[in-house]
């Protein structure tokens, strides 16, 4: 017995420093399974852990006062943690009108509670929402849709313009709504195909994505995978990223080929598409959900090869375009792309004459958000990018948004950057709605 009460004593002495970390940052994107109910089992635990040392005599020698200290420290940390997100909440939720008309329509953020995602739109602190398998899960269609529909309702009661509503449905691996949407292979397997046969195919699996997602009231695909496949085997460490399973092909004209016939399709039911993830992915072994990457390739190397697809798709299209978190060193050694006015302005708007929308990756991904965010947020808007994405944890939009309205009140923020930015969000709203109704009267026709 002596010897089993010495080993939970060792394991309690072990656990309390993790345990007081994981309640200091209780709101870290990598704790999210521990929200709500394991927060609070994690109060009931340290708590009922110093009651059954102070009842066994724990504070009656040095070290028994020390582990009770410790154990008393997660229910205190978890509190102060708690209470800073509350207070960057109240700082987000009471920003100025201006302040909000400047952000606001620049950031798409993930939900879980539909009322307060509402109120961020109500109040148009957010330009649009991203909808994945936890806001379908246990749900029907309807149910999601009706949801959707509500918060477009809302917005159009305090008269802003319609939310983007987002989803990822790339096929195969990636395809966050299916089921109950209809699963879809990945475009990859199409690429062993005669061209025409992978056209039509691809222009199908585009339809059957764009007429599902425009049911549901989604108007933009963070879709297709524009990244050339890699020819070495995957890194071991890449846990989320999988790009040699969601590219299509390592042929740049295949995938140009594919990708085309699939925004078509997209497009003529009324969805936009997205093409990423610029500079490419395909040729880093890093995952950049957890760790920070570079792209070593030159650029003249990378204009013939990976970035043709992006190149020929984005001009045969209405395309977004998204820039992933690598660091593309021959341009800009010091940033990752997604923040890069060397990458964004310099090549895409300048060189490529690309005036469409540009949007970041998740910035709740390891590459950003275990960095500097906020100085990659405000470098971002700086950089002409035109919408900041929050998947993965929609709880992190006020901190994130904090940053750029830090950003803004030090006057950081490039005030012709952001109306150049804000033309370019209104030309797609107006684009969005031609292919609406374009949708409309092929489906009228038919």
């Amino acid at each position: 017995m002596q010897f089993l009460n010495r080993i939970g004593l060792i394991l309690l002495w072990l656990a309390a420093p993790v345990v007081a970390f994981a309640a200091a940052n209780k709101n870290d994107p990598y704790l999210l399974v521990l929200r709500g109910a394991g927060n609070i089992a994690l109060v009931v635990a340290s708590l009922v852990i110093v009651i059954v040392l102070l009842r066994r005599g724990g504070w009656r020698t040095i070290a028994g006062k020390l582990l009770v200290t410790l154990w008393c420290l997660p229910p205190l940390l978890m509190s102060a943690a708690h209470l800073k997100f509350e207070l960057r909440k109240h700082d987000v939720l009471a920003a100025s009108a201006a302040e909000v008309r400047q952000l606001g329509p620049h950031f798409m953020v993930g939900y879980s509670s539909f009322a307060e995602v509402a109120r961020l739109a109500e109040q148009g602190l957010i330009g649009g929402v991203y909808v994945t398998r936890h806001n379908i899960r246990g749900r029907t269609v309807e149910a999601l849709r009706a949801e959707i529909a509500a918060l477009q309702d809302r917005r159009r009661s305090a008269d802003l313009p319609p939310l983007v509503v987002a989803a990822d449905q790339e096929g195969g691996t990636v395809g966050h709504l299916a089921p109950p949407l209809t699963k879809v292979p990945a475009l990859a397997t199409l690429s062993g195909l005669a061209p025409d046969e992978q056209q039509a195919k691809a222009e199908e699996y585009g339809r059957i994505h764009g007429r599902e997602l425009a049911g549901l009231g989604v108007n933009l695909n963070l879709a297709p995978v524009l990244d050339l496949k890699p020819p070495q085997r995957r890194n071991r460490l890449d846990f989320h990223t999988l790009i040699s399973q969601r590219a299509i092909a390592t042929d740049p004209a295949v995938v140009s080929a594919i990708a085309s016939a699939y925004v078509r399709g997209l497009e003529e039911s009324g969805v936009g598409a997205t093409l990423k993830h610029f500079p490419g992915i395909g040729r880093v072994r890093t995952d950049t959900h957890h760790f920070s990457a570079s792209l070593n390739t030159p650029v003249r190397e990378l204009e013939v090869t990976d970035w043709l697809p992006f190149r020929e798709v984005l001009a045969q299209s209405h395309s977004a375009l998204m820039v992933g978190h690598v660091t593309l060193t021959a341009v800009d050694p010091d940033r990752a792309a997604s923040h890069s006015k060397r990458v964004v302005q310099d090549i895409i708007r300048d060189k490529w004459n690309y005036q469409g929308v540009v949007m970041t990756d998740d910035l709740v991904m390891g590459a950003i958000y275990q960095n500097d965010v906020c100085k990659a947020v405000v470098e971002a808007i700086n950089a002409g990018v035109d919408r900041l994405l929050v998947a993965y944890d929609g709880a992190q939009f006020y901190r994130v948004f904090q940053c750029a309205l830090e950003g803004s009140r030090r006057g950081k923020l490039d005030a012709a950057m952001l109306r150049a930015s804000e033309a370019r969000l209104e030309r797609s709203f107006s684009t969005a709605e031609a292919r609406t109704v374009s949708s409309v009267r092929v489906v009228d026709r038919n």
